[in-house]
């Protein structure tokens, strides 16, 4: 199952549409079926992410920054946009 790491706001949008939130809900909206891996901290918080609360995040893509979406076959997309894009161009069956 592809796993999608984000921070502690996992699916919540807000107002101005958090980017986890809306990797998550393109996701959704595309069929796709995902587990969530919440890791701490958070971008506008630096002191937050401080220690090696994200080192899982940056074995994978080679940064900090979340959201990122790994694939069954260990793929990695990396932010929310990229995230997006892909659901769409890849729909469920």
């Amino acid at each position: 199952m592809m796993t999608l790491y984000t921070c502690g706001q996992r699916e919540s949008a807000a107002a101005l549409g958090h980017p986890c939130g809306r990797a998550a809900r393109a996701l959704r909206a595309a069929g796709h079926e995902f587990s969530i891996e919440e890791v701490g901290g958070y971008r506008m918080l630096p002191w937050t992410r401080r220690g090696d609360v994200r080192a899982a995040v940056r074995e994978l893509s080679g940064q900090d920054n979340v959201p990122i979406l790994v694939l069954d076959d260990g793929t990695v997309v990396s932010g929310s946009g990229a995230i997006v894009s892909w659901a769409k161009g890849a729909a469920a069956a």
